[in-house]
């Protein structure tokens, strides 16, 4: 099957291309600039947010993951047209196009009314894809982590040369984290699977784990350990805003810390795995020994 990916060039993108074209399919990479070649698969220049480079792109493919979106804003990059205007604009030129099958990477979490700006973004770009008369699948991964990411990667560097682990509020907010390699087999295998379409599928691991239990395990992972100082939510959310000013005036990039994802971090973030469990004929890593496999090396 001839494939285009949007977002490829990313932490989750980078594993998904390199799943799809293990299992045999031709892959094409839209990005929005110059980016280091992978063999095997072609580069096309544009940008979701620009419809007019996408016919291009999606001439000749047969099935479109996308997988585009931002933690934070910058500019115009806003999540209302990184992630609705952007799937909007994917979405029409797929179905112009004549493609038929489309894999949508939305998250954990979303749904109509959240407390998040990024989950109503998401929600509203689900809904452009369920109104479209593509072969539509929609997944929403948990907190994706991997050797690289955001996230277990950055606590474990804290946890190398700060004296104290840093938790926002009470730590007890509960989160199913889920290896970047089981979700790339999620949207992989959905290419193939009919009974994937017209489907919205928790993509998430099957254990469930405050945030505290998390940084702890993370800790033995690399065999630290570190007293955690807890930081109060309305400290937290000035300290949000602080970076929110700064960063995109004076060095020019997005905030490493928003609101928004203060908001997100006062909620639980849990779903059902089993779906796409069978579905998808898989067993989730385990946390603790996914996270070993790349924080030991």
């Amino acid at each position: 099957m001839k494939i285009l990916i949007t977002g490829g060039s990313g932490f989750v993108g980078g594993e998904i291309v390199r799943q799809t074209l293990a299992a045999g399919h031709a892959v094409r990479v839209l990005s929005r600039g110059t980016r280091s070649a992978v063999p095997g698969v072609e580069n096309v220049r544009g940008s979701v947010l620009d419809p007019t480079s996408l016919p291009a792109a999606l001439n000749g493919m047969e099935a479109v993951l996308h997988l585009v979106g931002i933690i934070s804003e910058i500019g115009d990059q806003t999540y209302e047209r990184v992630h609705t205007e952007g799937t909007r604009h994917v979405v029409e030129a797929a179905r112009v196009a004549g493609v038929s099958r489309y894999v949508q990477m939305s998250a954990l979490g979303t749904r109509p009314h959240a407390r998040a700006r990024y989950h109503q973004s998401k929600w509203e770009a689900e809904q452009w894809v369920r109104a479209s008369p593509l072969d539509w699948t929609i997944l929403r991964p948990s907190l994706i982590y991997g050797a690289g990411d955001g996230f277990v990667t950055l606590f474990a560097r804290l946890g190398r040369w700060s004296p104290l682990m840093p938790v926002f509020g009470p730590g007890t907010h509960q989160l199913q984290p889920v290896a970047v390699e089981d979700v790339a087999r999620c949207f992989v295998g959905a290419l193939s699977k009919r009974a994937a379409v017209a489907c919205t599928l928790d993509v998430c691991g099957r254990e469930r784990f405050s945030m505290n239990e998390i940084l702890s395990l993370i800790l033995e992972a690399t065999g630290r350990t570190r007293p955690r100082i807890h930081i109060p939510w309305a400290m937290a959310d000035l300290q949000a805003r602080l970076l929110e000013a700064v960063f995109p005036t004076v060095l020019g990039q997005a905030p490493p810390l928003n609101r928004d994802q203060i908001r997100m971090l006062q909620e639980d973030n849990i779903g059902d795995p089993e779906p796409a469990c069978r579905m998808f004929g898989f067993e989730p890593i385990r946390f603790r020994e996914g996270i070993r496999r790349f924080l030991s090396a």
